[in-house]
């Protein structure tokens, strides 16, 4: 009689098996990277280009730095785009945030540059001493300040509103704790993401809030720990700030910092990870889940195009979705929760009609406060002054009074571990 049943039981699994379409040892489906959410907003070209043009780049790393590597794969994609020669594109990696970065520039327009570009934020007083030496040659420094204040004619300013794309790379972070806490891995209460900041400069609490406030906005008991590394680029620093966080019990760990010190961290502790400027998915694809980043090739064909138009080129420039300027990478299906793409599309359309605010002052509270008013420092000074009033209409207006962050709140909900300017 056992061995009927025996019989029977291995019959019915069997066809159970087969109904499933498998054999009960295969792998699970690799599903792999999506097609990213945001749709790519081609390059308007509607101008000729001088045949003796030619345009400078200076970097503070090299394509080992994953902030660096972004600016480097728009310069590509740009003299792909205008059929620029090697020649008419000249590029100078590993220029440190100090007088390098004047001789760096001297040197370009030495070689013929009509245009010099620099990428980092501590190059800047160093641009603009050139801009004023040579106001024969247009000088663009992206993540700066002082543009608007400076009033040099030859001197601009460039940014993104890449807090709308951390908002929505926030929102993959809240569905996949949702996720975790609907699988009973976590509770509600124990909803808590990691984040593995450079500095404690508005660009970078801009970053990680509005990052935090897109997960809180589909998870709404989720916390966050901050832990700064005092570097732009350290990856020893970066890994051990993500294993501190994973210590403290960080469910999800996201960054502002550029090697893959914290990827590669969450990888090896199996925490979800979501980056930033570009996708580590080769790398971590157990783990990584989005990546937000800015596109710097519609600025690049900006200033180009004004240039070669005889036209001025704006001292503060700040693009957006509608200019492809603010993208995200794929989404890995086999790590993301389900329902990403749709929810962060969702949230896309919402922030083109206006409908979602980003820094919208009822999503957050100071102190336990509510805020109707507050200044920031936008003329940027040496004392960091509060100098212009930044909520209107019930929203932070960011970007808007200049192209750079200046977002320096500390709101509710994010704990800051440490401290590095």
């Amino acid at each position: 009689m056992k061995k009927l049943l025996a019989i029977l039981l291995a019959a019915v699994l069997c066809f159970a098996l087969a109904a499933c379409g498998g054999n009960g040892n295969e792998e699970p489906e690799n599903l792999g990277m999506s097609e990213s959410p945001i749709a790519e907003v081609a390059l308007n070209v509607d101008y000729e280009v001088p045949a003796d043009f030619k345009i400078g780049f200076i970097c503070l790393h090299d394509e080992n730095s994953t902030y660096d590597l972004n600016f480097l794969n728009a310069v590509y994609k740009i003299q792909e785009t205008l059929g620029l020669t090697d020649e008419q594109v000249i590029i100078r990696v590993n220029i440190p945030e100090g007088d390098e970065c004047y001789v760096a520039a001297k040197d370009l327009v030495a070689e013929g540059c009509n245009i010099i570009f620099a990428n980092s934020f501590g190059h800047e007083d160093f641009l603009i001493k050139a801009a004023k030496e040579f106001p024969e040659v247009e000088f663009c420094h992206a993540t700066g300040t002082k543009a608007h204040t400076e009033g040099l004619d030859n001197y601009h300013n460039a940014f993104a509103s890449i807090y709308e794309g951390r908002f929505l790379a926030g929102v993959a972070a809240g569905l996949k704790i949702n996720e975790m806490i609907e699988a009973g891995t976590i509770t509600a209460e124990q909803a808590k993401m990691g984040y593995v900041g450079a500095f404690t400069y508005a660009e970078v609490i801009s970053g990680y809030t509005s990052f935090y406030l897109g997960a809180k906005s589909v998870c709404p008991s989720v916390t966050m720990d901050v832990q700064f590394t005092g570097s732009w680029y350290d990856a020893t620093e970066e890994k051990n700030a993500a294993e501190a966080l994973i210590a403290r019990d960080c469910v999800l760990i996201s960054q502002h910092a550029d090697s893959m010190g914290a990827p590669g961290a969450c990888e090896a502790a199996k925490i979800p990870n979501v980056s930033y400027n570009g996708s580590t998915y080769d790398s971590c694809f157990e783990t990584f889940i989005i990546s937000s980043a800015i596109n710097w090739a519609p600025y690049y064909n900006y200033i180009i195009g004004q240039y070669a138009k005889g036209e001025k080129i704006d001292a503060d420039w700040c693009g957006g979705i509608a200019e492809g300027s603010v993208v995200l990478t794929g989404i890995n299906q086999d790590v993301a929760a389900e329902g990403t793409a749709d929810a962060i599309k969702e949230a896309v359309e919402k922030i083109k009609a206006g409908e979602l605010k980003v820094f919208d002052a009822a999503t957050f509270t100071v102190g336990g406060e509510a805020l109707e008013s507050y200044k920031a420092d936008v003329d940027t000074d040496a004392a960091f002054a509060p100098d212009t009033e930044v909520i209107a209409d019930g929203y932070f207006h960011e970007s808007e009074y200049r192209s750079a962050p200046c977002f320096d709140l500390r709101i509710d909900g994010i704990n800051l571990l440490n401290e590095k300017f």
